[in-house]
């Protein structure tokens, strides 16, 4: 084999797909052992690879075996294989199950043939399927053979990659394929008789991808963050930016190149970086970076595939955005060397810096701006002489900013009007981080400050807040708690302060606006829902009265001690007992809303009135707070019984309570549980009571039953009446005779002579007999209509109505009247024809049996017409 790299082959190795053959340095292909040839024809892959730039490159390689002389196990001398008849032996058939004949006519089975790798390029336009290799077995002549082929894309997902001809051995690929999808396929072939009987034993068939160049290098990010000092020398490392292309890693399809495309600004040079074609490293290639000219710049990174070839290649970019970091390589510089300031309002917080400015500055105010230079590198400022305070550094001192829109937090003490009124102070800056290398300037820089303080009105504050006071609970109305008053520390204003309650949730307090005396508006209740932890607490307000009015808020804390001011109460209210003794009994305490002292050890005893309570009951000391009630006779009738029992506590004085508590006697089985008739009379009903709602719930139930079955019987009797006439005769409650009923309210307006009948009849003389308007009565004698009877018997409304009707069918004079009727003339010169043309046969000799044929809607006619001479 040749191969040519465009660089002499130098240091290019060759290597193949099989164990059998191997490949000098010189392209020649030799086999490395005795190898028996199992076809006429072999398939190999030889390789030639750079270890150097990892290049590869793959060609494929066809063996044609020529077949040995029968007489003798080598060629002649002298006699050379002709090129034709290599051609001859061509075959693009695999025999991977070839059989050979020993020499005493036995066959014997060679080990089997190992199949070189097939190469399927991806993303092939086909035509599909699109045939790879045939394999079949030299076994097929002597019988049939069905071929079939397994593994991952014949029979397992992705199914149907690849197929074969069951009978010719033919093998296909069905559609594209996508190497970033999957590089490579491991089939098996299979031979098998037509009973499915193998008849050779499964070959291996591996099938590779060949890459394409159909993937685009994709950046991990698009956009990259940097940064690099000020000053930096040429050759140093930014950063770096890394793009991975899909593609087979081992070709130039997936080889990426890096180059950069654009950046900006272009300052102080076009070409301030470059960038590792092969590894994506940004580094400097320029002097003159500076961060006071440019902070940053943006670089557009292109990568390229097929080695950067961008004829070949597909492309993507990214973006490198490069921050110049600050170097100490400005030091401070003040200037003005002095500064007075005399700030407007006391507590006052600036935020905002000027550019390259130190600030001045006490706990809550901004009190000077010194201009000098700003970076990171700032130093700090230090106080180097005083004149006004010995106290001048407790009440200033200097913080620096972390960036140009930072907030600037204070350090020192707040400086007060009343205690000093000007400062005079001188300040010195240096920068704490040593300036960079060939710097040749000064690093401190110092300046003087006059500060003169404004006295602003300050907020009058309560000296003890919060204030505690103790006192008992119960105190009466008006009694004076305590006197909590404010301080004005504007010493210089005459200013007058006045209090106010701002929170008293029970109303309890009143303060006394002038001198904030605290009184009582109410009794003090330690058991109030208001009281947490028997503290009471109320907020009040002082203000004074200055400009702009100040206010400051203070809080009384009231303890209050408990006194025996509740009683206790009985538990539990309601309970149950057996009506025997000694089956149970019934737990009681009491509950006290007071403290100790003032609760337990409760006392629990009977009241002597009434007598029965103490005849019935008997209370039995468990401890302090519990006790047993239980019953002192052998036997007490089911009920509910109202049990006083008085309840003191251990007060002083000790208070008393009595307490009813409802027991309910009953009767128990033998777990000292309630029955359930027990219950029932417990509730407080008697047997005799019980025995008579049953008795009246079974006559209730009775005479619905019997309103029942009436029901049903007069239901029976109604249906089985028999009526004096026929039902179809029967019209009563079905005819009535109302009276004459004119136009309804919205026809009153019409003219109703147009239906009334003429006064005179001459107009009707005059005309021809047997013409009349259908509005003209005949003149003839009137039948005489059947006058109903006053009170009617019901077999007679039958009669009634035949005979009326007889009446009315007999009557000429009833509309509507049986004549011919006269209309209006229209006029001559119709366009319509004559309606005399329309005849209507009446012979029956006319077959009307079309109409069964029109469909459903004429069935009717049908019917009518078509049903021949017996219809």
């Amino acid at each position: 084999v040749k191969f040519n790299n465009c660089a002499g082959n130098k240091g290019v190795r060759y290597e193949t797909n099989s164990l059998d053959f191997k490949v000098r340095a010189d392209g020649t292909l030799f086999a490395a052992h005795h190898v028996q040839m199992p076809s006429k024809q072999l398939i190999l892959v030889v390789t030639a690879w750079d270890p150097q730039t990892l290049g590869r490159w793959e060609a494929m390689v066809r063996f044609l075996v020529a077949e040995k002389s029968q007489h003798s196990g080598h060629k002649p001398k002298g006699r050379k294989t002709l090129p034709g008849d290599l051609v001859q032996q061509q075959s693009d058939t695999l025999l991977p199950w070839r059989q050979h004949q020993s020499a005493n006519g036995l066959r014997r089975q060679k080990r089997d043939w190992v199949i070189p790798p097939i190469n399927v390029p991806e993303n092939s336009r086909g035509p599909f399927p699109q045939q790879l290799v045939r394999i079949r077995s030299d076994k097929d002549k002597e019988i049939h053979i069905r071929y079939s082929i397994t593994g991952v894309g014949a029979d397992q997902p992705p199914m149907e990659v690849f197929s074969i001809d069951p009978v010719s051995g033919r093998m296909y690929v069905t559609r594209p394929m996508d190497r970033e999808e999957r590089a490579s396929y491991h089939l098996r072939a299979h031979a098998v008789d037509m009973n499915g009987n193998k008849v050779e034993n499964p070959i291996d068939l591996y099938i590779y991808v060949i890459d394409m160049n159909d993937n685009r290098p994709e950046f991990i990010n698009q956009v990259y963050n940097g940064s690099v000092d000020e000053g930096s020398k040429p050759g140093t490392y930014v950063m770096a930016v890394t793009a991975n292309d899909a593609d087979d890693p081992t070709t130039a399809n997936g080889m990426v190149r890096y180059r950069i495309v654009t950046q900006t600004p272009q300052s102080p040079s076009q070409n301030m970086f470059t960038i590792n074609s092969e590894t994506g490293d940004i580094v400097t290639v320029a002097a003159g970076l500076d961060r006071e000219k440019v902070q940053q710049y943006i670089v557009i990174v292109q990568a390229t595939d097929m080695e950067g070839n961008l004829n070949y290649g597909i492309s993507n970019t990214a973006t490198a955005i490069i921050t110049v970091t600050d170097v100490n390589d400005n030091p401070p510089e003040f200037t003005t060397s002095t500064v007075s300031i005399n700030p407007s309002a006391r507590g006052r917080t600036d935020t905002q810096r000027v550019r390259n400015s130190w600030m001045l500055i006490s706990t809550d105010s901004l009190l000077a701006t010194l201009l000098s230079a700003g970076s990171r590198n700032w130093g700090g400022m230090e106080l180097l002489t005083t004149t006004c305070t010995r106290a001048l550094h407790s009440h200033f001192g200097f913080s620096q900013p972390k960036g140009p829109r930072e907030n600037i937090q204070p350090f020192a003490a707040a400086v007060d009007y009343e205690m000093n009124r000007a400062f005079m102070l001188t300040v010195m800056v240096s920068n704490q981080a040593p300036l960079a290398s060939g710097i040749q300037m000064s690093f401190q820089s110092t300046a003087g400050v006059t500060i003169s303080v404004t006295d602003v009105n300050e907020a009058p504050y309560f000296p003890t807040n919060h204030k505690l006071i103790r006192l008992e609970e119960g105190v009466p109305t008006g009694t004076v708690l305590t006197t909590f008053s404010a301080v004005d520390p504007d010493r210089f204003m005459q200013q007058a302060v006045r209090y106010s309650k701002l929170s008293d949730p029970a109303n309890w307090l009143n303060i006394n606006a002038t001198n904030g005396q605290i009184t009582t508006a109410a009794v003090l209740d330690r058991e109030s829902d208001y009281i947490k932890n028997n503290v009471y607490e109320a907020t009040f307000l002082a203000a004074d009265n200055g400009i702009p009015p100040a206010s400051g808020t203070g809080t009384l804390q009231i303890y209050l001690i408990d006194i025996n001011d509740n009683a206790p109460e009985l538990l539990p209210k309601e309970a149950q007992i057996c009506e025997k003794p000694n089956l149970n009994v019934i737990n009681i305490t009491a509950a006290d809303a007071d403290i100790d002292p003032n609760v337990g050890p409760f006392v629990f005893e009977l009241p002597s009135v009434p007598s029965a309570v103490r005849k019935n009951w008997t209370i039995t000391r468990l401890n302090g707070d519990y006790a047993q009630l239980s019953l002192r006779i052998m036997y007490l009738e089911a009920g509910v019984y109202d049990v006083p029992i008085i309840v003191t506590d251990s007060g002083n004085p000790p208070l008393y309570n009595t307490s009813v508590i409802k027991v309910k006697v009953c009767p128990c089985d033998e777990n000292g549980d309630c029955t359930t008739i027990g219950a029932v009379a417990a509730a407080g009903l008697g047997t005799g009571a019980i025995i008579a709602i049953l008795i009246c719930i079974i006559i209730l139930l009775t005479m619905v039953l019997l309103f029942v079955v009436w029901m049903k019987r007069r239901e029976k009797e109604r249906h089985t009446k028999q009526l004096l006439i026929d039902p179809e005769d029967d019209v009563r409650d079905n005819i009535l005779k109302y009276d004459e009923e004119g136009g309804g309210e919205e026809d009153q307006d019409y003219d109703l002579s147009q239906l009334q009948q003429p006064e005179t009849m001459d107009h009707v003389l005059n005309k021809t007999p047997g013409v009349r308007r259908v509005d003209e009565r005949p003149i003839g004698a009137e039948p005489q209509y059947p006058i109903r009877p006053v009170i009617p018997h019901p077999g007679d409304i039958g009669d009634f109505i035949n005979e009326g009707l007889r009446a009315a069918d007999n009557d000429p004079t009833a509309p509507p009247y049986d004549s011919l009727l006269v209309f209006d003339y229209e006029g001559s010169g119709s366009t319509a024809g004559s309606v005399s043309s329309l005849n209507s046969s009446s012979s029956g000799d006319q077959d009307y049996d079309y109409l069964n044929d029109w469909g459903p809607r004429f069935k009717k006619l049908a019917d009518m017409y078509g049903g021949g001479e017996e219809d």
